[in-house]
């Protein structure tokens, strides 16, 4: 047999807030998700993204401990159009997260920004800018 690859798996410290984030972003989570150790959301392709609260983890894995220092691995959304990108940016930002990259025009051809979920993962906001030059940031 080949594995399958499934679920994307996040460990969060506030189970709420990381709901009404990744809410904010269109993904649907079951309505009484905010009292669950383990939650789950279809995406696109038939793969999941599942969060466990950091109890949940240290039941099985006791010396668990949250890493430290800078992120390696980031989600990424795509908007559609350039302009959704700044709209779904300030929205988060005036939600009160951390935006990382206010958007720009990559060299890539993309308008790109990157906000912080309520744990400090870099969520990256994309979508494909038409025909023409890029400016930096």
């Amino acid at each position: 047999m080949t594995p399958r690859f499934d679920v994307i798996g996040l460990v969060v410290s506030d189970m709420a807030a990381s709901l009404a984030f990744y809410r904010r972003l269109g993904l649907d989570f079951p309505a009484d998700a905010e009292a669950q150790p383990h939650v789950e959301a279809a995406l696109p392709g038939g793969t999941r993204l599942a969060l466990d609260t950091e109890e949940t983890v240290r039941s099985f894995h006791p010396g668990w401990r949250p890493p430290s220092g800078g992120g390696r691995t980031s989600l990424a959304f795509h908007c559609g159009q350039p302009a959704e990108v700044d709209v779904v940016y300030d929205d988060l930002v005036a939600a009160g997260h951390h935006g990382e990259l206010k958007p720009w025009d990559a060299f890539w051809g993309m308008r790109y920004a990157v906000v912080h979920d309520p744990d400090g993962n870099g969520v990256d906001l994309f979508a494909p800018l038409p025909e023409g030059p890029a400016t930096t940031p």
